[in-house]
């Protein structure tokens, strides 16, 4: 056995000690636990995202807030004895008081119910402008009406307008930072899919926006924070939109047979909520509710592409104690895509050296996905969560490629390649969390049990010509089948105990167990001329190989809190082992073992309720996958050939993080700012070699003159560091929102090429604004741009590449003179500094002009054109350690269509038909 062991925290043992000693005080300040259930005074059900703060009564400022959960409970612990001042609010509801001495350890306050607020409108007059937002706890809560979309606008879109939101590459930020999940009234939506959960919600069922950092399952129930936060939205319905039938349907035909027909329809009944969306189409929308004439993210660029899909969103409480949740995805997916590929080499040897590329391909794709969340609350001390999930995917794979290699005087090679494979996945996953809180207040016990299985079977079929120029009787052609069938399993047992401390302190003491096998094996057949089959086993490209890797782990926590200042230190001692066992074509073992004290800190301190800053160093391991421990060729170009190292170990990566956030929501101004930074030592990268005269492989294959071989291998070096600004006012005078965004970035990669060690550094700047309007539910638009200026440089050439990208775009949604609607989206996009042929720069213009139909004007007729000006292309710059790639693909070509469009709206339960025209 090979033993690497590595202490990294020399301060860690005077870390220990004083969390240690800590645990021996006293604790003589008696804390109070207060709790409650917050319901409609109308039918007795749950309030679920209710705000409800607290503060002492001889104080001005908030000591605490919290939003009820899918139960409309809430719940204060480590609350000093004393008189406060409760304070309980939720749209739409008339908020309530109370002034509460609390002395005993637990007070349960019952039920406290809300009254809905009536109002005469003959007796309403607007005294000024509706409140954009507050800042209740940790939570942002925003005002809905505050921000004005059509009538038909998607939670997309309003979501969008709320300070501090942007859509970055495609996905919804708040606070700088990506949204992971979306909830409804405190309930899961769609699970961590946030593009459909955002799409399939009409805007005008809200009534208000929470944002926050949802803690992580077992933090909520143990109460002790584990820093595993997810950033969350929670959309409020108005509590006359809780019991009805809503949603959206669209067909539409166009020329070159382009077509798309979609529905989504959400039925709720309270606490059950029911939502089905379809959708069919060949105009590459990937999820319905998007507008197609817009060039969206859930509209890839590249390819054209075909998806038939059904989905399926459920929650509901079983009983008082039961809350269960889920969704079910099923998409059929059609992909035809062409590329064009130019390849600029690094190594000084092969400077001038260069590979051009044309490929088609077909893919296939069947998909299921399931999950479920099934919460127990077996009483107030005691909750089971089990979360399962289920993937099931088949692709059908179909490509051709031409590749050559050359260099400034001649062609080195060259490969037409094409194969047709079936790939056939499984992946199974479950997680098990209980959690048992004891009569002392903050004592609590937590066991966690995760488990997972996954299969996967490939088969392939591959024929390639190979010439190489310099030496023409070395050319040859492959004829090839592949198998490759991969399983594996995992599992993780947690125990954890949580102690009060001191005054305002809190240790947890905790214990992780688990391991991950993979198996896999490969094998290669040549065809046989004589048999007329694929029965020739080539050992040297076939491998059955197995990997185990064993970690045991114990961490103590200490953490600190008061109003203002959040404080924790955190010690890891961890010990795994990487056992890899080869049995074909040659049988060895190879295991290691790695000890590590893995440190962490973290320190919080807050200016002010809409202020805070945080800064937080974390450690933790990546151990290496099965795809780069596996010590087999993979030919499918053979003109880069690749392998895998089964002599990898696992690398530790240290990340320093600090974060400044500021927060007007009644003004709607908003700032944050991050800037991080990261050291891996034993980074995983890569190992090409070129081959400058034939060199052997196997006992029969060969690396031919200018092919290369690449393998990954541990290297020290790797750094990164990069920043991060986003701000944001409203701009009163033209009723829109402006916001500002910068990032910049610099890292170090080290490779090696040739044996030789080369380091890229690539520094990113980015700078971006946006405006987005705010005017009426009439006229709304948004503009906004951003540019990018990227410099890459290499130790080994000693050379550097500069390259520049801009992207503007106009969104314009504009309803006037009785009923008619236009809709234009305008994209402009600069390319310089990229190779010959890719500096193409261009505009995509879609539009669309439709008019409202019937009475309540639920339904649109509407044309639209996609591509106006046919100028639509895509182009992308990738950077490597080997080589500079420029990518442009096939698109979506310019067409015309018809499209009808009906909005069903059908509440009960206080909404009417004219609640909706109004």
């Amino acid at each position: 056995m090979i033993s690497c062991k590595k202490n990294r925290g020399k301060g860690f043992l005077f870390f220990l000690l004083m969390s240690l000693s800590l645990i021996s005080v006293p604790s003589f300040s008696q804390k109070v636990m207060l709790e409650g259930t917050v319901q409609n005074a109308s039918d007795k059900s749950a309030l679920p995202g209710a705000m409800v703060t607290i503060q002492k009564a001889n104080e001005q400022k908030v000591t605490n807030g919290v939003m009820t959960d899918g139960y409309g409970e809430f719940k204060f612990e480590q609350l000093a004895a004393g008189q406060y001042a409760l304070k309980i609010s939720y749209l739409g509801f008339k908020p309530v008081s109370k002034t509460l001495d609390l002395e005993n350890s637990a007070i349960d306050l019952g039920s406290i119910v809300l009254q809905e607020e009536t109002n005469d409108l003959a007796e309403v007059k607007v005294v000024g402008q509706v409140s954009a937002g507050e800042q209740k706890g940790d939570t942002t809560q925003f005002n809905a009406s505050a921000f004005k979309t059509a009538a038909d606008a998607t939670a997309q879109e309003l979501i969008q307008k709320l300070p501090g939101v942007t859509m970055e590459d495609g996905k919804i930020q708040a606070q700088g930072e990506d949204v992971q999940q979306i909830l409804i009234d405190g309930k899961p939506y769609f699970g961590t899919d946030v593009a459909t959960a955002l799409q399939n919600l009409p805007a005008d069922v809200i009534a208000s926006v929470q944002v926050f950092d949802k803690k992580s399952d077992k933090a909520e129930m143990s109460g002790f924070n584990d820093n595993e936060q997810l950033k969350t939205i929670n959309i409020v319905t108005k509590p006359n939109r809780r019991k009805g039938q809503f949603g959206k349907a669209t067909a539409g035909y166009g020329t070159d047979q382009r077509y798309l027909t979609g529905a989504s329809v959400n039925i709720f009944n309270e606490d059950r909520r029911v939502t089905i969306t379809g959708l069919s189409n060949n105009i590459n929308t990937m999820n319905f509710s998007a507008d197609q004439s817009s060039q969206e993210e859930n509209k890839p660029r590249n390819g054209i592409i075909n998806t038939n899909s059904l989905g399926l969103n459920y929650s509901d409480m079983w009983t008082k104690k039961i809350e269960v949740s889920g969704s079910y995805f099923y998409t059929k997916r059609r992909n035809f895509s062409v590329q064009s590929k130019f390849q600029d080499f690094v190594s000084p040897a092969d400077s001038g050296r260069f590979y051009n590329e044309s490929s088609q391909r077909i893919e296939q794709e069947n998909l299921h996905r399931a999950n479920l969340r099934i919460e127990y609350k077996i009483n107030d001390n005691n909750r089971i969560l089990i979360r399962p999930n289920l993937t099931v995917q088949q692709t059908d794979d179909f490509s051709s490629f031409t590749g050559r290699t050359e260099n400034e005087n001649s062609a080195l090679n060259q490969t037409e390649n094409t194969s047709n494979s079936d790939n056939n996945s499984l992946n199974i996953s479950n997680m098990l969390l209980y959690s048992h809180r004891f009569r002392k207040l903050g004592r609590s016990f937590t066991f966690r049990l995760n488990t997972g299985y996954s299969t996967n079977d490939n088969e392939n079929f591959r024929l390639a010509d190979i010439a190489y120029f310099r030496e023409p009787d070395r050319s040859n052609t492959l004829n090839q089948f592949t198998r490759f069938d991969r399983k594996g399993y995992f599992w993780e047992t947690e125990f954890s105990f949580t102690e009060p401390i001191g005054k305002n302190g809190r240790v947890e003491l905790e214990h992780e167990r688990g391991n991950r096998v993979d198996d896999s094996d490969r094998r290669l057949f040549d065809y046989d001329e004589l048999a007329g089959n694929y029965s020739f086993l080539n050992e040297g490209l076939s491998n059955t190989f197995k990997s185990q890797y064993l970690t045991e782990e114990t961490d103590l926590s200490y953490q600190y809190q008061t109003e203002k200042v959040r404080i924790e230190f955190s010690g890891e001692y961890q010990r795994a082992s990487l056992d890899n066992d080869q049995v074909f074509p040659d049988a060895f073992e190879l295991n290691r073992t790695f000890s590590n004290v893995l440190p962490s800190a973290r320190f919080e301190y807050r200016f002010s309720k809409s202020r805070n800053i945080e800064i937080d160093y974390r450690t933790w391991t990546n151990a290496p996958s099965i795809n780069q421990l596996q010590n087999v060729l993979d030919v499918s170009n053979p003109l880069y050939v690749r392998t895998g190292n089964p002599n990898l170990v696992q690398s530790v990566q240290n990340r320093i993080r600090g974060r400044y956030r500021s927060q007007n929501p009644e003004k709607s101004r908003t700032f944050f700012g991050m800037v991080e930074a990261s050291i891996v030592p034993d980074y995983i990268g890569t190992s090409t070699i070129t081959a400058r005269s034939p060199l052997a492989l196997t006992e029969v294959d060969t690396l031919e003159t200018g092919s290369q071989l690449s393998l990954p291998v541990n290297l020290d070096g790797y750094w990164t560091i990069r920043a991060f600004f986003n701000y944001g006012q409203p701009v009163d005078f033209i009723k829109s929102k402006i916001s500002f965004n910068g990032f910049a970035n610099h890292t170090r990669l080290p490779s090696l090429i040739d044996s030789l060690t080369n380091n890229t550094f690539t520094t990113n700047f980015r700078l971006g604004a946006s405006l987005s309007s705010n005017v009426s539910e009439s006229l709304d638009f948004q503009v906004s741009t951003r540019s990018g200026y990227n410099i890459v440089r290499r130790s080994l050439r000693n050379t550097q590449d500069n390259f520049f990208n801009q992207s503007s775009r106009l969104r314009l949604n504009w309803i006037f003179w009785k009923g008619f609607v236009y809709r234009t989206d305008l994209i402009h996009q600069v390319n310089t500094g990229l190779s010959a042929g890719f500096n193409t720069n261009y505009m995509i213009w879609n539009m669309s002009i439709g008019k409202k139909v019937f009475a309540n004007q639920r339904g649109e007729i509407s044309l639209n054109v996609f591509d106006l000006l046919k100028q639509n292309i895509s182009i992308r710059r990738n950077v490597t350690d080997i080589f500079v790639e420029d990518v442009q693909s096939n698109v979506l070509q310019q067409y015309f269509m018809l499209t009808f469009t009906y909005n069903l709206r059908h509440f009960s339960g206080g909404a009417s038909e004219k609640d909706f025209d109004k």
